[in-house]
């Protein structure tokens, strides 16, 4: 099945799961705790109000030489958006993708995943804890603070109430 076709299917549209794709083709399912959607939803709030250009995307699935990843939270830039248009998923990765982390996740798989976004053109990945602590990533490896929003360190638990 491919990306598209998932989308498609009525059958898979409502499901309580993340869904990717892994390298051969097959579906991939991790289910999300509610506490999960209110770290999104407000990391994507932070972000808005950090920096008001590009474009904040939940759930940003993108194309990697592993299957489809689908990041938590991306931020794409007008010309990324300008240049990819409507593609799902996207061919290259967004200039930021953010992965938070569940109990279900492994490091090896927030690695990976890390790995797969730069190769595939993110400029930063960050991976958000439980706790709403922010850990910011560049193809180098870790580095202190985001480089495209720099004031933006933790989601606030004031954030999440």
């Amino acid at each position: 099945m491919n990306w598209q076709e998932i989308c498609n299917d009525p059958l898979l549209r409502d499901l309580p799961y993340k869904i990717e794709l892994n390298e051969w083709d097959q579906i991939i399912m991790s289910p999300t705790s509610n506490f999960h959607g209110i770290l999104q939803a407000a990391l994507i709030r932070a972000m808005a109000v950090a920096r008001e250009d590009g474009v904040i995307i939940a759930e940003c699935s993108v194309q990697t030489d592993k299957g489809v990843k689908v990041a938590d939270v991306a931020w794409a830039s007008s010309g990324f958006i300008r240049e990819q248009k409507n593609a799902t998923p996207y061919n290259k990765a967004p200039e930021i993708c953010v992965e938070i982390a569940s109990p279900s996740n492994s490091t090896r798989e927030m690695e990976e995943k890390r790995g797969l976004y730069f190769a595939n053109g993110t400029q930063e990945f960050w991976l958000c804890d439980e706790q709403g602590t922010l850990n910011f990533y560049d193809c180098n490896g870790k580095i202190p603070a985001s480089l495209l929003f720099p004031n933006l360190i933790r989601i606030e638990a004031h954030s999440i109430n």
